[in-house]
């Protein structure tokens, strides 16, 4: 990247101004001496002049360039935002570390400000192919992935990378492909369904907001008689009609005596929301005799209604009484009506509140004295979500008098059901790590005092067994905090290259008897089942949860089955699931003959602290654990239930291709003797209790230990005199300056410093973002031995 330059263009265009000014007032200088002095004086005045004016001009040169460069500006992201405002595209700013700086509305509406573009729900591609082009976008500049689904609608996204210091990446969403209820209804018209309506005699045209034609069927092209030559679209459908002193409606190109029209509109609704929308229009003559005719044969109900149940809108027809006559598919679908459900008027569709709106309305457009319009209402099946019902005239056709038009977006709205629910959880999510991380402060000075306490403190005195009992309970309280680490998925793992089956078998004797001689504990694994990479202490863990919860929803005993089984990536690709990556997979089935979860509890179980069992029996951190930890393993958990039947929970873990199992490294035993040691140790908390419980631990065991409390202090010791540090002992997240950034400064000065981290946070989520060589890990809560051996065991690292 090119660097600045010390003069900048306005600094040159204000140089150019000064360097004229001082040329003309030379000039004049020169002729005002020519005029008035002569020979050896003008020589002698002109050389000072021009010394005098060079010298001024220099000295200006030397102090712009010693102004230094322009600061650049900070980046306005609030007139970034304004300038996306009226782009149709979704547009979307990430920085360098991967968070949302910026976002335009159209995205907003898209995906809630809290969700990243890679993280979206897309159905295709899968979310690791957005991250590869994001990859892309940081090395090559730019990459492009043509065909991006999310719901019903497809883009095109483009990622660019840009900024003052190529830092910033855009994500531009643009629609490509959307299917709309324009397009369908276009096609029809234009297509078979048209032909057929047309042999009923009725004429369908589409017209958009402003009433231009946009699709007509052939019978309607032949009555208003259209040359070949020329086309409907674009033209204004009242230009084709005219109407009649007593108020009815014609055809232009039909003469008086033949029969006026009946109209009936069926919105078709605007992506952009507008109340004028594009419409389709049914048009029949209303000639009382042929309708009669056509009743009695019933030609034009049969082809009216085979043209309905063609039509992708959920479209219903009703009698003058307010009894359905005829509904198609697409209605029964978007209202939840199953076959076996009696639904005789279209007030049953609707909640108790709604009746009344809904049998009023029918009534006043049957009677012809309303126009048409929709009504938000609640349907009986799904409650939670309003819906808009259009309601239209529809004399004219047959015993129809009332049309009702229902909208299926039951898939919208479960798509921002998820989208609101991530978000949700990534909220709590990170509340949860937070908590944990406070928590994990308080425990560690905690434990360190009752530690300390216990070497003033033998066995037999009046007090140890109190010290003993507070770390105790200080301990279950560390596990309670790595529940929700796992939950927010920020707990320390250490994965393996294992089997599944074994695991399993490892824990099957501690499971049966977990779950009691009532309950029958049967397992069944599969063949040829692949490996997989995950932490065996978390999976079980994960197991055992799933049947201790299996043993409380059999009370009265059951059957529990363990069965494992393998996935391939075929079978993924025919389950079309909107969230799984197309691989390879093994799977755990946990079922139950349990009670059941009722269907509106399943969406909640694996949120914190939810819990249906009584108080004093749960805390709800159970399943939120086991979402953690399956998530951090890079698998996914599905749950289905049945009321009486019970309970099967599902887990899917990618199978590991890379490597053979590998034998579990041993447990290194904390050391029980003493460990002590020599040297100078830079000790960097910002909490105060977690700082004294570790200087004076540290300082027990032989070390001379210096103490800062943030890192420009530690810097400030670091730039001493004569101090030598031997090892840097320094918390991760601290305000001002974080230890990643502390150990990056303090290395350029000392680049063979050994360092010693501590977090209440997970290892690999900071590794991650630490990205330091040679550094040492301490995890929160530890007691005072642990830390000794940290420390011993760092200064011994080469």
């Amino acid at each position: 990247m090119a660097s600045l330059s010390p003069i900048t263009p306005h600094a040159s265009r204000s140089g150019l101004v000064i360097g004229i000014a001082l040329a003309v007032a030379l000039a004049a200088s020169l002729g005002i001496g020519w005029r008035y002095l002569g020979g050896t004086q003008f020589l002698l005045y002109a050389a000072a002049l021009m010394a005098g004016f060079g010298a001024a001009f220099l000295l200006w040169r030397i102090d712009l360039a010693a102004a230094g460069p322009v600061a650049p500006l900070a980046t306005d992201w609030g007139l970034m935002r304004s300038v996306f405002t009226d782009s149709q595209d979704a547009v979307a700013i990430t920085n360098r570390a991967g968070k949302l700086v910026c976002a335009s509305p159209r995205y907003e509406e898209l995906a809630g400000h809290l969700m990243l573009p890679r993280e979206l729900p897309f159905t295709i591609p899968g979310p690791e192919q957005l991250t590869e082009a994001c990859r892309a976008a940081w090395r090559d500049g730019e990459a492009v992935v043509e065909d991006v689904q999310l719901g019903q609608r497809r883009f095109s996204a483009l990622l660019r990378r840009c900024g003052q210091h190529d830092d910033h990446i855009v994500w531009r969403f643009r629609v490509t492909a959307a299917e709309t209820p324009l397009d369908r209804a276009r096609a029809i018209t234009m297509g078979s369904g048209g032909q057929r309506l047309g042999e009923a005699g009725v004429m369908m045209v589409v017209v958009d907001g402003g009433g231009l034609l946009m699709a007509a069927n052939a019978v309607f092209l032949r009555r208003i008689a259209l040359p070949e030559s020329e086309s409907v679209q674009g033209r204004q459908l009242v230009d084709l009609l005219r109407t009649g002193a007593d108020g009815t409606i014609r055809l232009a190109s039909d003469g008086e005596g033949a029969p006026s029209l009946r109209i009936i509109p069926i919105p078709l609704g605007s992506e952009q929301g507008d109340e004028e929308g594009p419409t389709a229009f049914l048009i029949l003559d209303e000639d009382p005799e042929a309708i009669t005719a056509a009743a009695a044969r019933g030609a034009a109900t049969h082809h009216l209604h085979g043209l309905l149940a063609m039509l992708p809108l959920g479209l219903a027809l009703v009698e003058r009484d307010g009894r359905f006559l005829f509904l198609n598919e697409a209605f029964a679908r978007a209202a939840g009506i199953a076959a076996a459900d009696q639904i005789v008027y279209p007030s049953d569709l609707v909640v108790e509140e709604d009746k009344g709106a809904v049998s009023d309305a029918v009534r006043r457009f049957a009677s012809g004295r309303a126009l048409p319009g929709d009504l938000a209402v609640r349907l009986k099946n799904r409650p939670e979500d309003p819906v808009a019902l259009t309601i239209a005239n529809a004399k004219g056709l047959g015993d129809a008098a009332v049309l009702l038009s229902l909208k299926d977006d039951s898939e919208q709205s479960t798509l921002k059901r998820q989208i609101a629910q991530a978000t949700k959880m990534q909220a709590v999510g990170q509340l949860a790590g937070g908590v944990a991380h406070d928590f994990n402060n308080i425990l560690t000075a905690i434990i360190g005092h009752c530690d300390l306490m216990a070497m003033r403190h033998t066995p037999g005195d009046i007090d140890y067994d109190d010290i003993q009992q507070i770390k105790h309970n200080s301990n279950r309280a560390a596990a309670l905090t790595r529940q929700l680490l796992a939950f927010s998925r920020q707990q320390t793992l250490r994965p393996q290259v294992l089997q599944l089956p074994e695991v399993i078998s490892e824990i099957s004797q501690l499971i049966r008897r977990l779950i009691g001689e009532t309950i029958k504990l049967e397992v069944k694994h599969g063949r040829n089942l692949g490996l997989i990479r995950a932490d065996p202490g978390q999976l079980e863990q994960v197991i055992v949860n799933l049947c201790v919860n299996a043993r409380d929803a059999m009370p009265e005993g059951g059957r529990l089955i363990l069965q494992t089984y393998s996935v391939p990536a075929s079978e993924v690709r025919r389950m079309r699931s909107d969230i799984m990556p197309i691989a390879d997979y093994i799977a755990l089935k946990v079922s139950d003959t349990g009670v059941g979860i009722p269907q509106e509890n399943l969406s909640k179980i694996f949120e914190p602290f939810f819990t249906t069992k009584e108080v004093g029996k749960g805390t709800g951190l159970g399943l939120s654990t086991v979402y953690g930890i399956v998530k951090q393993t890079d698998g996914f958990i599905f749950a289905n239930s049945e009321m009486g039947h019970g309970t099967s929970f599902v887990i899917y873990l990618p199978v590991n291709h890379s490597a053979a199992p590998v034998p579990q490294a041993p447990v290194r035993v904390e050391a029980t003797g003493e460990l002590w040691g020599t040297g100078t140790i830079l000790l960097v908390e910002d909490e105060a209790m977690v700082r004294a419980v570790a200087e004076r631990a540290l300082t027990r065991q032989g070390y001379k230990v210096l103490v800062a409390g943030n890192g420009e202090e530690a810097l400030e010791i670091l730039d001493r005199d004569g101090v030598v540090i031997d090892l840097l002992v320094s918390d991760v997240v601290m305000p001002a300056m974080d230890g990643p950034t502390l150990v990056r400064h303090a290395r350029e000065s000392f680049p063979d410093l050994k360092v010693l981290f501590m977090s209440g946070y997970a290892e690999e989520q900071l590794r991650k973002s630490i990205a330091i060589d040679r550094v040492s890990f301490l995890s929160k809560p530890f007691s005072v031995q642990q830390l000794g051996q940290a420390a011993r065991d760092a200064m011994a690292d080469a």
